[in-house]
């Protein structure tokens, strides 16, 4: 049974919500155009990491609902207004959606996904991972050709070497942005004989040349998204720091998305540009042992046209999620939870507490990030 929060006066969870809600406008280096400045904001969200626990539960949900099959649109239901709302959302999707299903070690899950994703209202897709893959060459071009059929780009893996050459550019209400995306490893696997193309891996030069390639082609805003880290680590690695420090060293970069680590990692900026060093799992369904697998965060920047004609991010906000497992799998928005009066008392301050842990896991390298209002 829910409880009702009290009328008068609100809980102390509530009232200590407004404490850690706050945004950041970093400096313009220069001013905006003349008249109204053009904006758009761009989303990220953690790793898409199908368990067969979730396939249990996309089949339970598509049951309910009277419908045969599997429907995950259900778990994603919690933040699709969150991503809706954004100019441009990138998701990473980290394993290859291909037939016979498996999961862990060597992940091979369901399509649907791919449909739930795009109706949470995602637009394009990291696809360069450590499972890349785990479904061999077939898994890759099934998968893409999944994303294609449903409506979302893609980058970082490929169906040929002149498709790896072609920089992925969305038109984001009249911008044009690049997505980039590459991986540390395979996981011990090795592309096909004369196929090293198939999937990106991490070589700042290469991802430079890219970036440049897309610049080229009219890109105005370059959006990386790097699969990196160390598992279950808070903190950015001594590699990660290094990397991001040369990549947005150079000009062709404006923002690195980070994902593999399965943990929230901090926001930083570096030379003006911002890296997000781990988003943490945006649907996963790992071991309850170690609650912080269920926390997530979607970073939302608001970029800002210039004079100059360059586009700066004088914004930066995240929203806090959690994978929430009581009764059926869930991706909830915590600050909205929060805010809820419907929430039962016991589990907002679990809610509350994570929203806490995040905030802090967030700002550990010194970056002001601001968690978003209740929507």
């Amino acid at each position: 049974m829910l409880l009702a929060r009290p009328a008068a006066p609100p809980p102390a969870a509530t009232r200590a919500l407004p404490s850690i809600v706050h945004s950041v406008q970093p400096p313009l280096t220069a001013p905006p155009r003349a008249g109204p400045a053009r904006t758009i904001t761009i989303l990220g969200a953690g790793d898409v990491l199908l368990h067969s626990r979730l396939w249990r539960q996309a089949a339970a949900d598509a049951a309910a609902g009277g419908r045969p099959g599997l429907d995950f649109r259900p778990m994603l239901a919690g933040v699709a207004a969150r991503i809706a709302a954004a100019d441009l959302a990138i998701c990473h999707l980290e394993t290859p959606l291909a037939p016979p299903f498996s999961g862990y070690p060597l992940f091979a899950v369901p399509p649907e996904i791919a449909i739930a994703l795009r109706d949470s209202g995602f637009d394009t897709c990291s696809t360069a991972s450590n499972h890349t893959l785990d479904a061999g060459e077939a898994g890759v071009y099934r998968t893409l050709d999944v994303l294609d059929a449903v409506g979302l780009r893609h980058a970082g893996s490929h169906r040929s070497a002149a498709e790896q050459q072609t920089p992925t550019v969305l038109n984001v209400n009249g911008v044009k942005v690049a997505h980039l995306s590459h991986t540390f490893g395979f996981n011990g696997l090795r592309p096909p004989a004369g196929k090293s193309w198939i999937a990106n891996l991490i070589d700042p030069g290469a991802i430079v040349a890219e970036a440049r390639r897309a610049r080229s082609v009219g890109a105005e805003i370059v959006v990386l998204s790097l699969h990196w880290g160390i598992e279950y680590d808070h903190r950015a690695s001594p590699a990660q720091i290094a990397l991001a420090r040369q990549l947005l060293t150079a000009s062709e970069i404006d923002l690195i998305l980070g994902s593999h680590t399965h943990v929230v990692q901090p926001f930083e900026q570096v030379n003006g540009e911002w890296v997000v060093y781990g988003m943490g799992n945006h649907i996963a369904r790992q071991s309850d042992a170690y609650p912080a697998r269920h926390e997530g965060v979607m970073p939302r920047f608001t970029f800002t046209e210039l004079a100059s004609g360059r586009w700066v991010v004088t914004k930066v906000e995240a929203i806090a999620t959690w994978i929430d497992v009581t009764s059926r799998i869930r991706i909830v928005d915590l600050a909205s939870a929060i805010a809820n009066p419907a929430t039962p008392t016991a589990r907002r301050d679990a809610y509350l507490a994570a929203h806490r842990r995040i905030a802090g896991y967030l700002r550990a390298r010194g970056a002001p990030v601001g968690l978003a209002s209740p929507l």
